[in-house]
């Protein structure tokens, strides 16, 4: 049994959320390529929509994508089976995806800017410094960026591992706000919703969160990515006092809806490094 979190810190954690004006977004790669992993032009332009929601608002918007290897799969029709396939796959989808990107942007006249980074650009004081000032100068001039790991050249040993775990060191990194999570399952269930049609969506996760964790556990799988990377990247933002919320890409106006205090998803309460009781 999952103990629920206060509504009073809940109501007040959405209202620190909707107040965030620097906001880390990332899109996982179901939220922007069909069943054949080909780049979903409705799904990239209504994401899109919603990141121009909030920079209409103000707000400061990092976006960290997924789906170059994806985008690649679909663009050549080849499936990626060793590391050198799906590293020269990412070349091909990550110039595609940034087209795209480009494209839709440019409906509201907005400039977006690509960064690829490993893990050695983020544990590399001085790099992350440069990566760090690059990432404001843009922000400063009004350009997008868009962040992704480098997989071309990323290995083992190097490799970030999962965007959710990029985007939750570029929201301590830069010091955001608010980091939104955009995925294909409406947040953190009770079990998977995917096979097990009882499971109950978490409204919030605070002190609560060792119970959830032994849930995901038992209903997650795949090395990388999936709900349990999302919950480690969202738990590691809120102990650095940063609100997080998992939610459903393809929900009406999810963005507008975070930006005006909804309940959307699954929201993290910051705990500042506080354990569970």
């Amino acid at each position: 049994m999952i103990k629920a979190v206060e509504s009073d810190v809940v109501e007040r954690t959405r209202r620190l959320a909707a107040a965030a004006d620097r906001v880390v977004v990332k899109a996982g790669t179901n939220s922007l390529t069909d069943d054949e992993s080909n780049l979903d032009d409705e799904k990239l332009d209504t994401f899109v929509d919603g990141v121009v929601s909030l920079l209409d608002r103000g707000k400061d918007v990092i976006v960290v994508s997924s789906g170059a290897i994806g985008a690649g799969k679909g663009r050549i029709g080849q499936t990626g089976g060793t590391i050198e396939e799906s590293q020269a796959l990412s070349t091909i989808g990550q110039s595609h995806l940034m087209r795209r990107y480009t494209e839709s942007f440019e409906r509201y006249d907005r400039t977006v800017a690509q960064i690829l980074v490993t893990e050695h650009d983020l544990e590399n004081p001085e790099r992350f410094t440069n990566f760090r000032n690059t990432i404001e100068t843009l922000l400063e001039w009004g350009v997008v960026p868009i962040i992704n790991e480098n997989d071309a050249v990323a290995t083992e040993e190097i490799r970030i591992g999962d965007n959710d775990m990029l985007s939750a060191s570029v929201s301590i990194g830069v010091d955001v706000d608010l980091l939104v999570t955009l995925t294909d399952v409406g947040g953190v269930y009770t079990g998977n919703p995917k096979e097990d049609p009882e499971a109950e969506r978490i409204e919030a996760i605070e002190r609560n969160y060792s119970a959830v964790e032994s849930i995901i556990d038992e209903s997650a799988s795949g090395e990388f990515g999936g709900i349990r990377t999302k919950v480690q990247g969202a738990r590691t933002v809120s102990e650095h006092g940063i609100p997080a919320i998992i939610a459903r890409s393809d929900e009406p106006d999810v963005l507008e809806r975070i930006a005006i205090g909804k309940p959307v998803g699954t929201i993290f309460v910051p705990v500042n490094g506080d354990h569970d009781d």
